[in-house]
């Protein structure tokens, strides 16, 4: 059973994309071909020899094209087992089909131009499936070919075996076409289900990577691709270092995410799904390093990711060949759309470190899952920044100047879990910055806190590296001051209280950057009006838990 010869194919294909050069190289080998239909007429017009199907069931093609394969000799032909059911084949008159080729009706062509429900019963396959399961069902002696991208991965087979097909090519085609059946199923079942206003949702994940581990070292994790999507997280490269994490994988994810929207070179650093230093600019080693200074511990075995080839000159910042070793930078994972023949050898002295080539410029407008307890949670991906940026206070600001840094705060904030608070700031002129950030608070005062905090940390280190010398403890905090009051604090949900605008001004606040819609914005107004501060409501919340 290792090997079969090939005598006998039945081809009854919807997409007729290189059918000529799969018959040519069968009829190579003395192959009769059945055909069926539209199949037939389109061989015969190229020249093939080619048996009608109904010269070997002894009924016509009916019912509009309806009726051609559905019937016991074809059935038969395909399903026999070999070796137990031959005599029985032979007193029926049945000769084996030892190949069936199909594609199916294209339905989810047929729904995605919107056709009617009429057109889409016509687009729903019956015979094909049939032909396509009984095929994979008895593999040991039969092959299927369901998908036009197998054809040359089973020419090749038949070539190396001089017309015959080996049990491991059989066994994988077998595979693909009951995948092929299942999605083919799921769609219309969905389509159906859809049109009768009651939705469901089959997804389907293939190509399992093994992971290290899981979220924690006792747990198994893995990696699938979801089927028939394009471009994905499964497309990550890894030039160098260790295997992926569970862990590392879903950093890597965050740390993408985090650069999506944000114009020019940008560079994002992630410590367990948040970002806790973005930065964007013109020089990427500078724009990495305005990054690393918006959380210098927390970026301490951290994922980065850069939405533009690393050089050398960004790959040295990290210092990892420096005599003195706590000078080097220890970091997990760096990810790039491509890295500097020079960078990757250097960073490469480093043997853990994993290095990713991974383009984040593909297209994020899908779905969001999340799979909960038996069930699973759908959702719109937050493509969207604010609906408009109105003024809600007196104190206004000349928003054209302001508006690029506004709209890297929102993109920065909607990449940080919930409660969400962030600072940003216009670092140098070209160069803007994640200054400080609150996350995952079930209190929005207290990531407000936390955001003021590290900002002022972050301040207080770069005005004693500034300065370095003596200095008046009044004059690091009028740097502070000055510096937040060129900064801007944005939420990503609406003030329910005063008290964050109350804290923001205590530490130089100006401006404040909120969705608006609390049952209360007219007493936080007030308080912003009261204190000097300008306050902008977006209309857009961007939660994310």
């Amino acid at each position: 059973m290792d090997l079969i010869k090939i005598k006998r194919a039945l081809i009854s294909v919807s997409d007729k994309t290189s059918l000529e050069n799969l018959v040519a190289a069968l009829q190579s080998f003395s192959c009769e071909i059945i055909a069926t239909g539209r199949t037939r007429d389109y061989l015969l017009q190229k020249g093939y020899e080619v048996i009608d199907i109904s010269r070997i069931t002894g009924n016509p093609e009916a019912f509009s094209g309806r009726m051609k394969t559905l019937s016991f000799q074809i059935g038969a032909a395909i399903l026999f087992d070999r070796e137990r059911d031959g005599e029985e084949a032979v007193k029926l008159g049945i000769t084996p089909i030892d190949l069936v080729v199909c594609n199916l009706y294209p339905f989810a062509r047929a729904k995605e131009k919107g056709a009617a429900l009429a057109e889409l019963i016509e687009n729903i396959d019956i015979g094909g499936p049939t032909l396509i399961r009984a095929a994979a069902k008895n593999f040991h002696y039969v092959c299927i070919l369901s998908e036009i991208d197998d054809y040359k991965m089973f020419l090749k087979d038949l070539s190396d075996h001089k017309g015959a097909v080996s049990y491991e090519t059989r066994f994988y085609l077998m595979r693909k076409a009951f995948n092929v059946i299942a999605d083919y199923d799921g769609i219309i079942a969905e389509t159906m289900d859809e049109r009768g206003n009651d939705p469901s949702l089959r997804l389907c994940f293939e190509k399992a990577l093994t992971l290290r581990y899981g979220e924690n070292s006792h747990q198994q994790g893995f990696l699938f691709r979801q089927r028939g999507m394009g471009k994905s997280l499964y497309d990550l490269e890894l030039l160098h270092g260790r295997e992926l994490s569970y862990n590392n994988i879903s950093d890597i994810n965050s740390a993408v995410n985090s650069l999506k929207g944000i114009p020019g070179i940008a560079c994002s650093i992630v410590k367990h799904n948040n970002p806790c230093g973005i930065a964007s600019g013109i020089n990427q080693h500078s724009v990495l390093k305005f990054a690393w200074e918006g959380d210098p511990v927390s970026a301490f075995g951290s994922v980065i990711a850069f939405n533009s080839e690393l050089t050398l000159e960004s790959a040295e910042f990290f210092q990892l060949n420096a005599l003195d070793k706590s000078k080097r930078k220890f970091i997990e994972v760096i990810t790039a759309p491509s890295f500097n023949e020079d960078a990757l050898r250097y960073l490469q002295f480093h043997e853990n470190l994993r290095l990713i080539r991974y383009d984040p410029s593909f297209d994020e407008m899908g779905l969001d899952y999340r799979f909960l307890a038996n069930s699973l949670l759908m959702q719109d991906r937050d493509g969207k920044l604010y609906n408009s940026l109105e003024f809600a206070t007196k104190e206004r600001i000349a928003l054209k100047s302001w508006q690029s840094l506004i709209e890297f705060g929102l993109n920065v904030v909607r990449q940080i879990k919930s409660n969400a608070i962030c600072i940003v700031r216009e670092v140098e002129s070209g160069y803007m910055q994640l200054l400080g950030m609150g996350a995952g608070q079930p209190n929005r005062l207290i990531s407000t806190r936390l955001a003021l905090e590290k900002s002022r940390d972050n301040l207080l280190r770069e005005f004693h590296a500034f300065r370095n010398g003596a200095f008046l403890d009044q004059e690091c905090e009028d740097y502070c001051s000055n510096q937040l009051a060129k900064s801007i604090l944005l939420s990503d949900a609406f003030f329910p209280f005063p008290d964050n605008v109350e804290i923001a001004a205590a530490n130089g606040i100006k401006i404040i950057v909120q969705p608006g819609g609390s049952l209360r914005d007219k007493k936080v107004i007030k308080r912003a009006d009261e204190l000097g501060i300008c306050m902008i409501f977006t209309g857009i919340r961007h939660f994310r838990h």
